[in-house]
């Protein structure tokens, strides 16, 4: 009898510690299935990772401005040449491996060194869902991409909250989203009561005087959100007008992305163009900054005051533009962004 019974005490702590081993490893595994990141990019495409990405090579200057903001700067291992073009001084600002140019620039959005993007062994890839074989090169190497197609300020937020996931800071990215729209809500309070026409606004892209963008478009809602209009009437995202429509447009006032060639007087002095309203009474604007005005990063808050306040001029609770500008190179960059000019 005594034998019979240490042998079912036996048995019974067998079965409990199998059991309870067996738990274990289901509570295991189901960590590791809550632990595992998940993002969907701009081509629809999943990309699941066991913990956050540490080594990014970011061929987007826009995209690589927002994982600055999100205060992952320090997982960049390359980036887009282009960073060390028009936006170097600020970016020297906010990293000190591309003041002193140490930060490998594999390609950009035209060209990209499949050999340099490999030597580097990042853990993910940052490119233009546009640049299609070169992303199936870079991906043929096992290498991850995360592929990029911005049609939209909530595309903008997207990638910030995707960005914010791969790297494990998604507070700092659910925190600066919020801040952008509040600032966004802020402006739309400003102008809702005003009593004047809409301003028609004729947006003007660097390649040339007719280059402009319709109301499919990010540039679009910016308008809007300033209170005002936009001129051209097309749908198309980016399309080339001819002067006969422009003219017809008859727009309240131009807006000239950031241009190396030509500035506002150079526009008033276009042959056919001094019939225009916004010749005729000087309301040409040229946005200051490839930086601060950037259009798809969170940046874009800059660029929509600076429209508001051109558009009316004599509204009460005009914004102090350098206060702006200030305040949010600190909300979005943190204290190192007070030190970009």
């Amino acid at each position: 009898m005594m034998k019979n019974k240490i042998v079912f005490i036996f048995f019974a702590w067998f079965l409990s510690f199998s059991f309870t081993g067996c738990i274990k490893e289901v509570k295991e595994k189901n960590s590791d299935l809550k632990s595992q990141i998940t993002v969907l990019d701009f081509r629809g495409r999943q990309l699941n990772f066991e913990k956050p990405v540490n080594r990014i090579v970011c061929l987007i200057e826009s995209a690589l401005s927002g994982f600055y903001m999100i205060g992952a700067g320090n997982k960049i291992i390359g980036i887009s040449t282009n960073v060390y073009g028009d936006v170097a001084l600020e970016y020297a600002a906010l990293d000190k491996r591309i003041e002193s140019k140490m930060l490998p620039a594999p390609g950009n959005w035209d060209f990209v060194s499949i050999e340099n993007i490999v030597a580097l062994q990042p853990d993910i890839v940052i490119m233009w869902a546009s640049q299609v074989e070169s992303i199936a090169s870079v991906e043929s190497k096992g290498i991850p991409v995360y592929a990029v197609m911005l049609k939209s300020t909530d595309d903008i937020y997207k990638e910030i909250v995707d960005f914010g996931k791969l790297t494990g800071y998604e507070k700092r990215a659910d925190a600066i989203i919020q801040y952008t729209k509040n600032e966004i809500k802020d402006i739309a309070q400003k102008n809702k009561n005003l009593k004047i026409k809409k301003q028609k606004v004729y947006f003007m892209w660097s390649q040339g005087p007719l280059e402009t963008s319709g109301t499919g478009s990010t540039v679009n809602e910016l308008i809007e959100m300033a209170g005002a209009k936009n001129a051209c009437p097309s749908e198309d995202e980016h399309l080339v007008a001819n002067l006969e429509k422009v003219i017809g447009w008859n727009p309240d006032l131009i807006l000239m992305w950031c241009n190396s060639r030509r500035t506002p007087d150079d526009i008033r002095q276009l042959s056919g163009w001094s019939g225009i309203a916004a010749v005729k009474h000087n309301q040409v604007y040229e946005l200051p900054s490839v930086f601060l005005c950037d259009l798809w990063t969170l940046k874009f808050q800059y660029t929509v005051k600076l429209l508001s306040n051109w558009c009316y001029p004599d509204k009460d609770a005009n914004f102090d533009l350098e206060k702006e500008k200030k305040d949010m190179l600190f909300h979005l960059y943190g204290k190192v962004g007070e030190q970009i000019r």
